[in-house]
Order: structure tokens, then sequence, then C-alpha cells
């Protein structure tokens, strides 16, 4: 997708997403109030006591603007104001018992109007929203913190995901082709049909509840496992998931009483060639192929335990 493509496409979100919260309307939430009246107070009605000058840097409004809209709060009843310790120039904000029946108001309303939003949908669709919000948060928000990553077993789902993910990103990175994909598919499938939980295992790498990585153990007999399908997705590069990955196969290798723990894998993968070099992985062979498409150097690898 081009630039242009991108910047209209998050602008037509941008349109959606007012609409949907019914931001543009005059009053918020069928209250009194307007957007900007709900978020001050919101603010104002989270914290014992606000600045005024920490609700003008935080919610980049204008001074001015900010002091009518308190005025007109305290008309009202809504806050309380007294002078600021830390800055004479500026106060320090409460709500009143009014102020916080109209906060807490707000709160059930919003909360009404996204939990009718949500039953029109299909199971599972709610929480995919959610998951898709902090996905963005993540990737625009500076001061938002990554979720930590878990790994876990596999469930229900997680092998389509797998193929899903590993097709998709083969194909836009180096162009391999389908059979690419069904090659995935087939040893994933198999995996599936024939899994033997005493000698096999699938490890997932999850952040924020997002699937973002995975590996597969699999019985290759005569004493020895293969490493299949390691994968970590573009999103979660740098958390050292690979390695946390490979060292799971390892252990449960190890454990399971294997001899030795093999892989293929290709030259231009050089992330995961680093990851099994550390890990004490020897290369065994190698050979020059066109299975996908391109051009490649397939290698065996193999880790003595």
């Amino acid at each position: 997708m081009s630039d242009t493509a991108l910047i209209e496409t998050a602008r037509d979100f941008n349109r959606f997403y007012t609409n949907f919260l019914g931001l543009l309307n005059k009053a918020y939430l069928d209250s009194p109030f307007t957007l900007t009246d709900a978020r001050i107070l919101f603010e104002i009605g989270s914290h014992d006591g606000v600045a005024a000058t920490a609700l003008v840097r935080d919610l980049h409004l204008d001074p001015a603007y900010l002091s009518r809209i308190l005025k007109r709060f305290r008309a009202e009843g809504l806050i309380e104001t007294s002078p600021d310790p830390v800055d004479l120039r500026s106060q320090v904000i409460i709500v009143t018992d009014r102020g916080r029946e109209k906060f807490e108001e707000l709160g059930r309303r919003a909360n009404a109007q996204i939990a009718a939003r949500f039953d029109n949908l299909a199971a599972g669709e709610p929480e995919a929203a959610i998951r898709a919000m902090g996905t963005i948060r993540a990737l625009l928000d500076p001061a938002a913190k990554p979720a930590p990553a878990v790994i876990r077993a596999h469930r229900a789902g997680d092998i389509g995901w797998i193929v899903q993910s590993q097709g998709r990103f083969y194909a836009e990175e180096y162009g391999w082709d389908l059979r690419f994909e069904a090659l995935v598919a087939e040893v994933a499938g198999k995996f599936l049909a024939n899994f033997d939980p005493s000698l096999e295992y699938c490890w997932i790498a999850e952040r924020g509840g997002v699937n973002v990585g995975s590996v597969l153990v699999t019985n290759g007999g005569d004493g020895i496992a293969k490493l299949r399908l390691l994968y970590v997705d573009k999103s979660a590069r740098g958390l050292g998931l690979g390695k946390l990955l490979v060292d799971e196969c390892i252990r449960f290798s190890r454990q399971k009483g294997y001899r030795e723990l093999s892989l293929w894998t290709n030259d231009m993968l050089e992330t995961a060639r680093a990851i099994y070099v550390k890990a004490g992985f020897r290369l065994i062979s190698e050979e020059r192929h066109r299975m996908f498409g391109p051009e490649a150097n397939g290698q065996n690898w193999v880790l003595t335990l």
C-alpha cells in the first residue's frame, strides 16, 4: 500500500471512530457536556486533586479556554479550587459531591454505549477489537508500554495461525510462492493429526493477547527431535523471543530423552541462524534449491543433546 493510501485509510478510520463514539455531537453521551467538558471533568474526577497547569499540559488545552470552562464548572457547583502550593499562578482542583455524581454518570453512559456496540458482535469479536486497539496504541503512543510476552502451549486455532502468518510473511519478505505455505500446512497438519504430547510440543509466544511467535518440536524417530517452524512476528522483533522459543525446544528435547535435535533452515534467515549457532547447533550439510521459487541455500543443523 502506498504512503498516500496509508494516510487516507488512517483518516477514514478516524472519521469512522469519531462518529462511532458520537464525538462530533454537540452534547456528549446525551449529557449537557461537550466532549472537552467531559474530558476535563473525567481528569479532575480521576484524581484527588489536579493542578490546572497539569490539565493544560496533559490535555493540550489553551489556558484561557480551560479557565472559562473551570469558571463555569465552579458556578455549577461541580468543582472547588484552591491555590496550588507548588505554583501560586495555578490552582488545585477537586470535584464536589455533585461533580462526582456527574463524573460517574458519564462513566456509566460511556460503558453502556460500548457494551451496546459489543452486544451486536459475534463471539470473540469484542476481544479482537480490543487487541486491535492495543496494537494501535502500542505503535502510535510513545508513552505506551508494550505488554509483556508470555510463552504458552498451543490451543485450538493456533496451528492455523502458524500456517497463515508464516505463509504471508515469507511471501512478502522473500517472495516465496504458495509451495512454502503448502509445506507449512503439511508440517502443521501432521503435527495435529499425529500429536504425541509425551514426545512433541508446540510453543506460542503471545503479547497482549496476540500471537507473535511459535515453534514446534516433533518426533523424527531414532532418538532425534526436530525443531520446526520457528517464527517471530515483525511486531515482536528485538524482544529475545526467538532465543526463548529455541531454548524451550532444547530443554524439552533433553527432558524427553532425545539424543539429538535437528532442524532445516535457509541461510538468508540470519537472525535465526545466529540463535542456532549460539545455542550450539552445528551445520552438517547445505544445498541450493528452488523449492519455493527464488533460489535459496537450504541448511541442515544438528545439536547433540
